[in-house]
């Protein structure tokens, strides 16, 4: 077993990396080569891939997690509605500004003609809309709709290909949040033990609560990651936000639903947002997407990342680079990097000023004793933050102050350890004494003198409960090790 000691020592980053499987990536080698090179979470995405792919993945992640003795998180993405087109003649098609081309029920019956995976599209269409092609390189707008089909205009003309997306941006449609074979995943990871479930393209927090007493009727612990790509989210963002236990700012497909202009600056709001409400936020979407073929990012693309971290985001994600990519191990190691440059910036800032008692299911005994614990450590100098959390709650509202002295996750709950990998700054320590506050500081302490992140003289400060108050974490222990 790999000590996470050892990892405080060799400063790993403060922020959390999710990595795509995929083929690239999918062997237990490449699995184990990228744990080691700095992901917390491995996404499973089932937009590609059957049930079978992804058991087998799901395993392979288990046994790389548990020969290297590292806890490490799986999130399941599902597809949700995302609506693609049919297939093309010769696999893709020529669209010149200009041309007109009919969207159609069923097959394509003359050329010109293109058909879509969401049936109901020709009846919801209406004269005006504007539709997006290719990831927003191909536009169109809708002329007319009748009987046979909706006649579009060719605004931007590109290259589409078969399966590609196609968005609405403005439209109303009706489809569900999630279809027959997102239930089924849904089942699936929820027999599985899956750590996280993204739910794609929410519209309203009705949709989050939906997904969440599926699971809880499931009997699975596993968290909602609400993605947020739709106009509809950003005008329900609190609500969303409080609904769900993770946000994700997909930026592919709200790029191409609200205008392009403005993800950055939305990206920002939801950021600050997730920060109010102590919820871990995800940025996704080609953060180093040019790795997927080439060994260094772009500096545009490294100029991202670092922004986004700046911003306060818990975790970076990559899609292809790992899933697909060339370099997956070196797309890592470059988050990885970015990371630790970026983090050095306010690595001595304190932590917030005050705590905010108006976080839900977050008692305020917890959060003032949280957030003294994050000033104490910093003022103090701590070398190491120790927090005890049965559910993972109270290490996820420490990882919002954003104390920069390295923290100590323990749990007696193996799936709250696997959670704790998504939270910022948080290293979970499996087989710690959660529930002995004085054993848990020995374990804590050989291991880290045995490591060399410990020295004599070195300050420990231990969040834990002493079970004679309504919460559980009311006291804060300050150890200095002999």
């Amino acid at each position: 077993m790999r000590d996470p000691a050892v990892l405080v020592a060799s400063r790993p980053s403060q922020t959390k990396i999710v990595a795509t499987v995929g083929p690239a990536c999918q062997s237990e080698e490449k699995l184990a080569e990228l744990i080691e090179a700095g992901v917390d979470v491995f996404r499973l995405n089932t937009a590609h891939g059957d049930e079978a792919q992804h058991q087998a993945r799901l395993d392979a992640i288990r046994r790389v997690s548990r020969a290297l003795g590292r806890p490490v998180a799986v999130l399941v993405d599902l597809a949700g509605p995302k609506m693609r087109l049919g297939e093309l003649p010769d696999g893709q098609l020529q669209l010149e500004r200009g041309q007109t081309v009919r969207f159609v029920r069923g097959r394509p019956r003359s050329p010109g003609d293109l058909s879509t995976t969401y049936e109901p599209l020709v009846d919801e269409l209406v004269p005006g809309n504007r539709v997006m092609l290719a990831d927003g390189t191909v536009s169109l707008v809708v002329e007319e709709v009748g009987r046979d089909g909706a006649r579009c205009r060719v605004v931007q003309g590109g290259v589409v290909r078969s399966r590609q997306g196609v968005n609405l941006p403005g439209a109303k449609l009706s489809a569900a949040a999630l279809g027959e074979a997102d239930w089924r995943f849904a089942a699936w990871a929820a027999r599985h033990e899956v750590d996280f479930l993204g739910l794609s393209f929410v519209r309203a927090p009705t949709e989050v609560r939906e997904l969440k007493a599926f699971l809880t009727g499931q009997g699975a612990c596993a968290q909602v990651v609400a993605k947020i790509e739709k106009p509809e989210a950003l005008e329900q963002l609190d609500e969303i936000v409080d609904a769900a236990d993770a946000i994700m700012v997909a930026r592919g497909d709200l790029g191409v639903e609200i205008d392009i202009a403005r993800v950055a600056v939305v990206q920002k709001d939801i950021i600050a947002l997730c920060a109010r409400r102590h919820k871990p936020v995800i940025i996704a979407t080609q953060m180093l997407d040019s790795m997927q073929h080439a060994r260094i990012p772009t500096r545009a693309e490294v100029t991202d990342v670092a922004n986004a971290i700046l911003d306060g985001a818990d975790a970076c994600m990559l899609s292809g680079e790992t899933a697909i990519g060339e370099y997956p191990r070196e797309a890592v190691e470059m988050m990885h990097r970015i990371a630790l440059a970026t983090e050095s910036v306010y690595r001595h800032q304190p932590p917030a000023a005050g705590p905010d008692f108006s976080t839900a299911a977050v008692h305020e005994i917890a959060e003032a004793v949280v957030h003294s614990a994050a000033r104490l450590a910093a003022e103090l100098r701590a070398k190491m933050v120790v927090v005890a959390s049965a559910s993972g709650t109270t290490a996820r509202v420490l990882s919002k102050n954003r104390t920069f002295v390295p923290t100590v996750g323990v749990s007696q709950s193996e799936a709250t350890l696997r959670r704790m990998c998504l939270y910022w700054g948080v290293i979970p320590l499996p087989g710690a004494p959660a529930q002995d506050g004085a054993a848990l500081l020995r374990f804590v302490t050989e291991r880290g003198v045995a490591s060399g992140a410990l020295a004599p003289g070195d300050r420990i400060v231990l969040v834990a409960g002493t079970g004679l108050a309504v919460t559980a974490h009311n006291m804060i222990v300050v150890h200095e090790v002999a």
